[in-house]
């Protein structure tokens, strides 16, 4: 017997529309670092504020994954997404119109530089954004964990993986031309453009998706191999055991605080996103800065980096996860960090007068494979922690990288300033080292956390 029709239409729709929320989410993410030089040249802004906002927004967005990760396991994930988008598209619009304020504010000086004010309001701003986007991410993971089976998430999370690169990309792109076509005093529409988009999203996301099979009339995962061998039908399939606040603190305590493969994920985590930030974050600055490219064809750069780079590099690293390295994450994710430290260092020691060609290659090479690990991060958070607790899982391996941006944020902010960008370069391939060698101790590790599930499952429900 085949698995329902219903249920796969209801897995791919979910999977589409989860895509195109949350590439809506780097719409009101990434466009802040596509707008850097736009408002470093006509705001005064120095490159270790500009860093400090992006560590800021880095650390509260962890810190928001970490406690809505919590909330997500057991609340409507989708309302919980499509308030967290709604929330962004304001702020992002009261970042748009921040100068407007200048009249009672004293935002701006006699040249029409920022003044003190102005970075404190657009830096907080740029920290509630960070918190709301939080609400992003985790309620995705928990779905995803809920409408596919352990032995197809790799392949089918790297599909909805590419969304973080056609959102980064897109808007990355977007926002280059318009800087492009009507110059830097137009900063602000790298902040308009991108809110009214969302906002579309926003109502797709909401009327698009449900949290799980069975609140559609479906079974669980975990019933769809015995439905598919004949064993039972639809209307026979029962629904797993539902766990209190008090036995889902235990069955969370050992499947996610206490499980060191969840650990290690999000020390992988950390160390990816070191190299995944210094290209998205700072690309546009050091292809301008660095290379001497030109702001437009910097941008897309970037945007190819997201879009082709990332797009195919997270689609292929769960292919390879799940049909050569036998599910097993680490594998896959410790020949992938080493590659992408490879092609960034690389693109580090290209001579200066090579044709920017290069640089677009070895840069949307590298992100290639940084895409692929920093996928498999999040796959590997839902297989460890199992779907009931997968939410949170990737809500303590989102906190964990986020505090690579006080690294790559205000960290390579200064050190650009004092250093320049080779430090920064320096810094970076030793981190990408460190990641390779942490998964390659695990190699051997199990390819997913199903099994110890079982255990924690019955003491759970013994309390």
């Amino acid at each position: 017997m085949t698995k329902p029709k219903s249920f796969k239409y209801w897995q791919w729709r979910t999977l589409i529309v989860l895509m195109v929320g949350y590439a809506c989410y780097y719409f009101l993410r990434k466009n802040f670092s596509a707008a850097i030089p736009a408002m470093e040249a006509e705001l005064g802004l120095s490159k270790a504020q500009l860093g400090a906002f992006l560590t800021a927004n880095g650390i509260v967005y962890g810190l928001s994954r970490f406690i809505n990760g919590i909330i997500a396991d057991r609340a409507n994930k989708r309302r919980m997404m499509t308030l967290g988008l709604l929330l962004s598209c304001v702020i992002n619009l009261l970042i748009c119109f921040s100068p407007k304020f200048n009249g009672f504010l004293h935002l701006l000086d006699a040249e029409g530089k920022a003044t003190v004010g102005l970075v404190y309001l657009i830096g907080s701003l740029w920290v509630v954004n960070g918190y709301v986007h939080g609400m992003g991410y985790p309620p995705c993971a928990s779905l995803m964990a809920h409408w596919f089976r352990p032995k197809e998430l790799a392949t089918k999370q790297s599909i909805w993986n590419a969304s973080h690169s056609l959102g980064a990309g897109a808007v990355v792109a977007l926002c280059g031309w318009m800087l492009s076509r009507f110059g830097y005093s137009a900063w602000n529409l790298c902040f308009i453009v991108p809110a009214a988009i969302a906002f579309i999203g926003a109502i797709i996301l909401y009327t698009g998706i449900k949290d799980t099979p069975s609140s559609v009339g479906l079974p669980e995962i975990e019933e769809l191999d015995r439905l598919e061998r004949g064993e039972v039908t639809v209307a026979k399939v029962e629904k797993g055991p539902e766990l209190t606040a008090r036995q889902f603190r235990h069955f969370a305590k050992k499947m996610v605080y206490t499980n060191p493969l969840v650990w290690i994920v999000a020390l992988t985590n950390f160390n990816v996103y070191v190299i995944r930030l210094t290209i998205l974050d700072w690309g546009t600055s050091i292809l301008t800065q660095y290379r001497g490219l030109e702001i437009g064809l910097a941008a897309s750069i970037v945007a190819a980096s997201e879009l082709i780079g990332g797009v195919l590099g997270s689609a292929a690293a769960g292919w390879a996860t799940d049909k050569i390295f036998k599910h097993r994450v680490f594998r896959c994710g410790a020949i992938c960090t080493i590659l992408a430290t490879i092609f960034l260092a690389l693109f580090w020691k290209l001579p200066q007068d090579a044709s920017w060609w290069w640089s677009a290659v070895l840069i949307v090479v590298s992100a290639f494979f940084v895409y692929g690990v920093s996928g498999l991060c999040g796959i590997g958070a839902s297989k460890y922690a199992t779907k009931r607790a997968a939410s949170s899982a990737n809500g303590l391996a989102g906190l964990i990288a986020y505090v690579a941006t006080i690294l790559s944020g205000v960290g390579f902010g200064a050190i650009a300033d004092n250093w320049g960008w080779d430090a920064v370069f320096a810094v970076t391939i030793g981190i990408g080292v460190l990641g390779t060698i942490v998964q390659a101790l695990f190699w051997k590790a199990p390819a997913d956390g199903y099994d110890r599930e079982e255990r924690v499952l019955r003491e759970s429900l013994e309390r």
